[in-house]
């Protein structure tokens, strides 16, 4: 059962030959056997998993069940969910009991899922290795020497090890695509706006999109279904008719144009993982695809962009944690200048107070127009690409990472190189396209490599028929990491 997809455990709790009960305890299991190892998860409260197991069992016992009713799913701790603990990954928010649910929780139990607890992260999403976390680095289930990727490491690493069925995370510069690339998982970051951000705790609002995380498209799917939809909360919410995700899943490939955008394929890629993604592209025409060249002139510019933009926003949305209201208060101060200060430097980590430095810089008098105003300038160049791309061509694709899993600790002491981990997604979210990661191949270390596949606005059906289709004539997604007793 640990293998099978949400359709396949959908149709045996339809069937009766499981119930949410007996699926969810065995998952509670073997986060109770490897979490210690692996440390994939901040919180499990096995009551009120348990409790929405057998709700979920009456549910399929009256014929009212959901295509993800009774499916255990775990959800990164960055969404709040009413009564469970909820920190972000950080010591600011290391007690706090969520007081409501996030949207997308609410739209998982209006599904009849089971949440099975809250995954690590990198703190207030802030990483690309989840070694930021306040509460331990995650480790990589294929190599518990290697990163996992970040900052939705936890998530990535739960659904390798078969912690859980699926998962949620979240994507503001490749926080869902790189860490499922490193993981060897699936992973999507819908088109921005699709799905409410309200309840999920802010990191950089115009950056910031909720999506699935699971071991193959069809999976990604069934959860966007589940995750869209207008909400009315959230002001970044878009109002569109809801869709069937797995609509086109199974059409055929033949005419679709791959865009491959150069500067994907220029120096600093790794040969293993060049080697992996061009096999893959290879496969793609073999199914009918056809290849296009195609440039991004200013994906360079990037990583330099997000980092001014993003620690901007970051430096105003963490402005709320000031040891007042709510989250950690230092225990001794002497006056309440004092307490800000002190219940800052001691709540936050390392660098979520360099992002918080740069970006109140950013946006200090006399540096506003030279940073901020030209950075945004400049994203509005990094979208106008993806739009001249996409006349040429209906998908993008090229690597996800630049290399396989890095080692814990690698690159801890240089901010920069750690930066460029995400050189290849950046671009998709300043542009607030639609961007996914499949696996494609292992490394020369037995690493896994991930596939970027980018869509046009709302294309995310067209991508996961590709994704779909390429998965079903390779085996990369139906690997599983060789220590985690299956």
């Amino acid at each position: 059962m640990l293998n099978s997809s949400l359709t396949q455990m959908g149709a045996a709790l339809h069937a009766k030959r499981i119930s949410s009960i007996e699926l969810t305890q065995l998952y509670l299991n073997r986060i109770t056997e490897l979490n210690p190892a692996l440390n994939a998860y901040i919180t499990t409260n096995a009551e009120f998993s348990l409790a929405q197991a057998r709700r979920a069992d009456q549910l399929l016992a009256n014929g009212k069940a959901q295509s993800l009713t009774g499916i255990p799913i775990a959800q990164k701790d960055i969404f709040c969910a009413k009564s469970w603990r909820t920190t972000c990954g950080s010591k600011m928010l290391e007690n706090f009991i969520a007081p409501y649910d996030a949207h997308v929780i609410e739209q998982f139990n209006n599904a009849g899922a089971v949440n099975l607890g809250k995954t690590n992260m990198d703190e207030f999403a802030m990483g690309s290795s989840n070694e930021t976390s306040f509460f331990g680095p995650v480790k990589n289930p294929w190599d518990n020497h290697a990163v996992p990727g970040g900052s939705s490491g936890g998530s990535a690493c739960a659904v390798a090890a078969r912690l859980c069925a699926a998962a949620t995370g979240t994507d503001t510069g490749g926080s869902i695509r790189q860490p499922a690339a490193l993981c060897g998982i699936s992973g999507i970051k819908p088109t921005y706006g699709t799905v409410s951000r309200y309840g999920m705790i802010a990191f950089a609002s115009s950056l910031d999109q909720a999506g699935p995380m699971a071991r193959n498209a069809e999976d990604l799917a069934l959860m966007l279904n589940v995750m869209t939809g207008f909400d009315e909360r959230d002001s970044t919410s878009l109002q569109r008719d809801k869709e069937d995700y797995a609509r086109d899943l199974n059409k055929p490939l033949a005419g679709l144009r791959i865009g491959l955008p150069k500067e994907f394929f220029a120096e600093g890629l790794a040969q293993d993982v060049a080697g992996c993604v061009n096999l893959a592209i290879t496969e793609y025409q073999k199914l009918g695809a056809s290849i296009v060249d195609i440039t991004l002139p200013n994906s360079r510019l990037a990583v330099p962009v997000y980092y001014v933009l993003a620690p901007a926003e970051a430096s105003s949305n963490l402005s709320r944690y000031d040891g007042v209201r709510y989250g950690y208060r230092a225990p001794e101060y002497s006056d309440l200048t004092e307490m800000y200060e002190r219940s800052r430097a001691q709540g936050f980590g390392a660098e979520v107070k360099r992002r918080i430095m740069i970006g109140t810089y950013v946006l200090s008098h006399g540096y506003y127009d030279a940073y901020y105003l030209q950075a945004q300038k400049i994203r509005r160049l990094i979208a106008q690409d993806f739009t001249e791309a996409f006349q040429n061509c209906d998908v993008i694709m090229g690597p996800t990472s630049p290399s396989t899993a890095f080692n814990l600790g690698e690159k801890g002491d240089d901010p920069v190189q750690m930066y460029l981990s995400d050189i290849y997604t950046i671009a998709v979210n300043l542009a607030g396209l639609p961007g996914m990661s499949i696996p494609c191949g292992f490394g020369s270390n037995g690493l896994p490599i991930g596939l970027q596949i980018i869509g046009n606005y709302f294309d995310e059906a067209r991508m996961l028929n590709a994704a779909h289709q390429y998965q079903l004539v390779t085996d990369n997604h139906q690997r599983a990491p060789n220590n985690i007793g299956l």
